[in-house]
């Protein structure tokens, strides 16, 4: 079996992850100015790594700005390194970086006119450190940034890693990085919530959570962990749970990381090949985090309420680790606690994780017909560990062969090397079909004389690329069935209009007969096109939900350009004069009495929203997100979409 997938640094810096080391006798008096550049430096780093996010917190509490309080904060740093190889390492070297990074902050703030007379000075200003760093955290992991954004951000002013370990940490380049944390910071600025904790505790979980996830299985890179990442989600994790002691939810976070990072020695064999839990030496588990991560979840338990997500984790972590052997295993208990978390939290991931313990539970074949269920959903098109846990199954039931196509395919999706080798490890024990493979014949057939144009076979070969990502490129011809690749067609296409679905369908018919598997044209068959109702006639009714009522009847309503619509922002709105403030749009009575429905309390961002956030790889521009939901404007595309879905006509066409 595999750990439960993820339900969403360097080696130096994981030595200061736990907050020792230099920084434990700093603030002792005996650090003095015979400390050599070096020794101050180091210092430095480790006071900067304990207080930098105190210091931050505090700032952002003056000057209402996360990029000013950081730029001030690293002023103090730099200052600190000037002046302690000079007059020695102050005996309060926290408390120093504070003091002058306030009066850094006030000088600014008096010049910008923007601050009121003081009734204080900065030194004696109260200093509820806790509550600080508490709003910081919350505000670097505010729904209105990306998710990458909010990880970046957290580590750079939360646990004052540098750019270059965030980017060490994460494979990635680091400028990347840097505007990253600078798109996140100019965001926060512009949506106006830089300084109060408008974050709910869920978003602050999700983005340590996350922290630990790529560190506990990394999603790319040749190695199956990076301990470093998991050190510092933990600390991060103690920290946010003793600032929110009355969160049952944090304390079940804590534990989860504990138990889970336990086992952090014994999931890679010699070679770094990941090593399953069942298969697992339990011998090898930190005896240490598991009474920590038991701990945690009893504080968890006295804070009380319903248990939540994080809480029903913890609690499936707990079973594992109190079975000395893996034949001891409480699996209808935890079987149970997955039922418990799908109602919470139906997503497909922890769906898959269910079917996996019930797998244990109730039998492989019982796993499998839950993990059939799953592959028709679209959002689990590309996630290796489907095929993977399903190859499992099939192996138990000795399915053999078909249980290397999957553990083929789950290699084929995975980026991590070390998992990818581990897979086709375990696939090449298993006896092979012969004959040619769905992906050599693609191939072939895109080099055929009747695929001559360079257009079709660009279309082609995009069809049956994805075909083959979700069939497996290894998938034997013999075993292409119509009715899976019908299944497939709607996984990936069951919303696309009429025209790009009979693309799809003459691209596989036509490889179909190439290849002589003529199933596959029968099960496929192309959708009646609808003619162009005329100017004006396209209607709705009131079940159409409100967004899609109020842009219809605004377009029908308005001589305004339709791409002008869809750029309205909540401020820009004057609704007593039924118009905007820019002049270029205005509407009438009907339109009116729907816009103060949908736009109800909002104050900022865009008038029509998208249903969901932006993905990872498409981040939205900073005025077309909603500062309260994070979701993205409306795309101009999107709308004449579901127009078109409901009128069958597009958004022009609602205008006499």
């Amino acid at each position: 079996m595999t750990e439960p997938p993820a339900t969403a640094g360097t080696p130096d810096m994981a030595a200061n992850a736990g907050t020792s080391g230099v920084a434990a006798n700093v603030g002792a008096g005996g650090v003095a100015a015979n400390v050599g550049a070096g020794g101050v430096a180091a210092v430095a780093g480790a006071v900067w790594r304990q207080e930098s996010a105190r210091i931050v917190g505090g700032l952002l509490r003056m000057v209402h700005d996360v990029g000013l309080a950081e730029e001030f904060a690293q002023d103090a740093l730099v200052a600190a390194l000037e002046r302690w190889p000079v007059d020695g390492v102050p005996d309060s070297p926290g408390a120093w970086l504070m003091t002058i990074a306030k009066r850094r902050a006030v000088d600014h703030l008096r010049r910008t006119t923007r601050l009121e007379p003081l009734a204080q000075s900065p030194e004696q200003a109260p200093e509820p450190a806790g509550d600080d760093v508490l709003r910081l955290m919350f505000t670097a992991c505010h729904p209105v940034l990306q998710p990458e954004a909010r990880v970046a951000l957290t580590l750079r002013v939360v646990a004052g890693l540098s750019t270059t370990e965030i980017g060490r940490a994460f494979l990635v380049a680091e400028p990347v990085i840097v505007r990253r944390i600078a798109g996140a910071k100019r965001t926060l600025a512009e949506a106006g919530v830089a300084y109060e904790p408008s974050a709910a505790l869920a978003s602050v979980l999700e983005v340590v959570y996350l922290i630990f996830n790529e560190g506990y299985s990394a999603t790319s890179g040749d190695d199956l962990i990076r301990a470093d990442l998991c050190l510092e989600a933990l600390r991060l994790g103690r920290l946010l749970a003793g600032l929110a002691p009355d969160q049952a939810e944090a304390h079940g976070l804590v534990a989860l990381m504990e138990i889970q990072q336990s086992r952090s020695a014994a999931r890679t064999g010699p070679a770094g090949e990941p090593v399953q839990l069942h298969e697992q030496n339990r011998g090898r588990w930190d005896q240490l985090l598991i009474r920590r991560g038991f701990a945690a979840m009893l504080r968890a338990r006295e804070a009380g309420g319903p248990a939540g997500p994080y809480v029903l984790q913890a609690a499936i972590a707990v079973c594992h680790a109190q079975a000395r052997t893996a034949e001891e295993t409480d699996w209808a208990r935890i079987a149970s606690l997955y039922d418990a978390l799908v109602r919470l939290m139906p997503t497909p991931v922890v769906r898959l994780n269910r079917a996996v313990a019930v797998g244990f539970a109730r039998g492989p074949q019982a796993g499998l017909d839950l993990i059939d269920e799953l592959r028709a959903d679209a959002r689990l098109t590309d996630y290796h560990l489907l095929p993977s846990v399903r190859g499992d199954l099939l192996r138990r039931l000795g399915r053999l062969a078909e249980a290397r196509h999957e553990l083929e395919r789950a290699a084929g999706l995975t980026a991590n090397t070390a998992e990818r080798e581990f897979l086709l490890a375990r696939a090449a024990v298993l006896p092979e079909v012969g004959g040619r493979s769905l992906g050599e014949a693609t191939a072939e057939f895109l080099g055929s004389p009747g695929v001559s144009s360079p257009a079709t076979a660009r279309a082609y070969g995009q069809t049956l690329s994805r075909i083959a990502r979700v069939l497996g490129e290894r998938t034997p011809l013999s075993e292409l069935t119509g009715a899976r690749v019908h299944e497939a067609c709607q996984v990936l296409w069951a919303d696309a209009m009429p025209r790009g679905w009979n693309r799809h369908v003459a691209a596989l018919r036509s490889f179909a007969a190439w290849a002589d598997v003529t199933e596959i044209s029968g099960m496929l068959q192309p959708l009646p096109v609808t003619s162009t109702p005329a100017a004006g006639s396209a209607t709705w009714t009131d079940s159409a939900p409100l967004r899609e009522r109020t842009l219809w009847t605004m377009v029908r309503e308005s001589s305004a350009p339709i791409t002008a619509i869809l750029a309205l922002d909540v401020q820009d709105l004057d609704l007593d004069d039924r118009r905007a403030i820019t002049g270029v749009v205005s509407w009438r009575s009907a339109t009116a009495r729907l816009l103060t429905e949908l736009v109800a309390d909002r104050t900022h961002g865009p008038v029509f929203l998208s249903e969901r956030r932006p993905g990872p790889g498409r981040p939205a521009a900073t005025r077309d997100l909603c500062p309260v939901t994070g979701r993205r404007r409306l795309s101009y595309e999107r709308a004449e979409y579901l127009c078109k879905q409901a009128t069958g006509g597009t958004l022009r066409r609602l205008r006499a």
